[in-house]
């Protein structure tokens, strides 16, 4: 159950009105992260759906975005967004058997997509400047450095929502992953 207050987007007012307005047009409901971000910050909310715009306009495919997003919330421990992930992992052509794997940081015979989920899980663990060996593994996968910039501002993404979820056990309004 939520612990943070959470207007219901159709009463919004103002701010949250326009964004909430905004995002329903878009996916046709405003999911329940997004509801409580807005209720208490539709700046935090434009602001993060202004990064995501920057990080589906940039030269990570779509899957791959998901890839980095599934792989974060898995370590991370959020629930919510393993589950809305996987559906957009799903829409993104991600097999369920590979988001199992990317979530278990299991080999997914895919080689470049294996050393992605390598990649963002160290990131996300290791303390510390990233080994050097790590840096060149993710080039000679075959991800350019402006690659590598997009992989660490998708994961600083779902860090943020990571953390309100986490904080506020947001209600699951995705199908629950297994």
């Amino acid at each position: 159950m939520s612990r943070l207050t959470t207007i219901r987007p159709e009463a919004a007012t103002g701010a949250a009105a326009e964004i909430f307005a905004k995002i329903r047009k878009a996916v046709g409901k405003v999911p329940n992260a997004y509801a409580t971000i807005g209720t208490h910050s539709p700046e935090a909310l434009g602001a993060m759906l202004g990064v995501e715009a920057v990080i589906a306009a940039g030269t990570l495919s779509k899957a791959d975005i998901e890839v980095v997003k599934l792989a974060v919330s898995e370590v991370a421990g959020c629930d919510y967004c393993v589950a809305a992930h996987t559906l957009a992992g799903k829409f993104a052509g991600l097999a369920p058997e590979t988001m199992k794997q990317i979530r278990a940081g299991s080999p997914t015979g895919e080689a470049k997509r294996d050393a992605l989920v390598h990649y963002v899980r160290v990131l996300v663990t290791t303390p510390g400047t990233v080994p050097e060996n790590e840096v060149n593994a993710i080039r000679e996968a075959g991800y350019t450095e402006r690659q590598i910039i997009e992989i660490a501002l998708a994961v600083a993404s779902i860090t943020f929502t990571n953390l309100v979820n986490r904080v506020n056990d947001t209600t699951l309004d995705f199908p629950a992953v297994a």
